[in-house]
C-alpha cells in the first residue's frame, strides 16, 4: 500500500506513523506545511522505513496513492477557541487537495479525521443512529464554527456517492506521546499528577469515550485494507465509556491524585461543553473491528509509558 498522510505532523497522525511503521509494510508519503518543525522521532522513522517527507507544494494528482489520510485541523480546545474563522479555510483547503486528487484517481480511498463536534449541542445523550445535529443557525456561536466546518465537509464527501470517503470521527483521543501541556481532561490529570498538585474540576459529571493509538490504528487499517466500498462517516469508540467521576477515583486509587470538585469551577471548552460526548453507534460489519481495549484500560496503558507516573 502506497499511503499519503496530509497533516503527518499533528498529534494522531504522528502516533499512527509510528504504529503503520512498526506494524506494516506500507510505504508512506508525509505532507507537511513545513519539513523543518517535524519531530526527530518522526525524522528518524522516515529514514529507517525510507519513506516520503514532502511539503504540500509537492502534493501533486501525477502522484500515486492507494489511500490519502488528512489529519489536518485543529487537536487543542484552546487553540479551536482562538482560530477562528480560519478553520473553515484550513478545512476547506486541504480537503479540497484530497478530493481533487481523487477525482482523477477514483479508486484512491480518501479517509478524512472528522469530529464528534459535527453533532453539536451538549450531548445530553450519546449520540446514536437517529442523532441531528444540533446548531441553532439564528445565533451561530463560535464554538459552533469547529463543528459547522466538519459538517460541511462531511455533507461534501456524501454529495461523492461515487468515491470512497470515509469520514472517522474521533470523539476522544489519548496517548502518551501527546504534550501534556494541551488543555484536555487527561492531559490536566497528568500534569496534576505529575507535579503533585490539588486536581481542580467541576462537580458536573460527564462522561467520554477515549480511544488510544492501540485501537485507533486498528480502525483505520481495517478501512484502509478492506475490500468493501464505503462512502459514509464512522464513529470512534472503545470497549466500554468512562464518566469522569470514575477516572477521578481511578488517577486516586492509582496515582494518589487528590481533587477537589467545584461548583464555579470555569474550563476551557473550545468546542462547547458536552455531557455525555460520544457514541453508540458501530463500525459496519463488514470492517470486523473489534476495540482491544476500554477507555479506562486504554488510559492506563498510555499512562504507564509516561516518565513519572508511578
Amino acid at each position: 500500500m502506497n499511503i499519503a498522510i496530509l497533516g503527518a505532523s499533528s498529534q494522531i497522525a504522528k502516533d499512527l506513523i509510528i504504529s503503520f511503521s512498526q506494524k506494516t509494510t506500507s510505504h508512506l508519503n508525509l505532507f507537511v506545511r513545513s519539513t523543518s518543525n517535524v519531530d526527530n522521532s518522526i525524522l528518524k522513522i522516515v529514514e529507517k522505513k525510507q519513506y516520503n517527507l514532502l511539503e504540500y507544494s509537492h502534493f501533486s494528482n501525477n502522484m500515486h496513492f492507494d489511500a490519502i489520510l488528512n489529519f489536518v485541523g485543529v487537536g487543542d480546545p484552546a487553540k479551536a477557541a482562538s482560530i477562528g474563522d480560519k478553520i473553515f479555510e484550513i478545512t476547506e483547503y486541504y480537503d479540497g487537495l484530497a478530493i481533487g486528487y481523487i477525482k482523477n484517481h477514483p479508486l484512491c480511498k480518501y479517509i478524512f479525521l472528522s469530529s464528534g463536534a459535527v453533532y453539536g449541542g451538549t450531548f445530553e445523550k450519546p449520540a446514536c443512529i437517529n442523532s441531528t445535529a444540533q446548531i441553532n443557525i439564528n445565533h451561530i456561536k463560535k464554538t459552533d464554527w469547529y463543528t459547522i466546518a466538519k459538517l460541511y465537509a462531511e455533507a461534501k464527501h456524501r454529495a461523492m456517492p461515487h468515491h470512497q470517503i470515509i469520514d472517522v470521527r474521533v470523539f476522544n483521543y489519548f496517548s502518551h506521546t501527546l504534550d501534556m501541556q494541551l488543555s484536555f481532561l487527561i492531559t490536566d490529570l497528568v500534569r496534576a499528577t505529575l507535579n503533585s498538585n490539588v486536581f481542580k474540576t467541576s462537580a458536573q459529571n460527564i462522561t467520554r469515550d477515549f480511544i488510544t493509538p492501540v485501537d485507533f490504528f486498528q480502525l483505520i487499517q481495517k478501512i484502509i485494507f478492506s475490500n468493501h466500498f464505503f462512502n459514509q462517516a464512522i464513529d470512534c469508540y472503545t470497549q466500554a465509556p468512562i464518566d469522569k467521576f470514575s477516572i477521578l477515583d481511578a488517577f486516586s486509587k492509582r496515582l494518589s491524585l487528590t481533587y477537589t470538585l467545584q461548583e464555579d469551577f470555569q474550563g476551557i471548552n473550545g468546542t462547547g461543553l458536552k455531557l455525555n460526548y460520544y457514541s453508540l453507534n458501530k463500525a459496519p460489519i463488514e470492517l470486523m473491528y473489534t476495540p482491544s481495549l476500554s477507555s479506562l484500560d486504554g488510559i492506563f496503558y498510555e499512562l504507564e509509558k509516561i516518565p513519572g507516573i508511578k
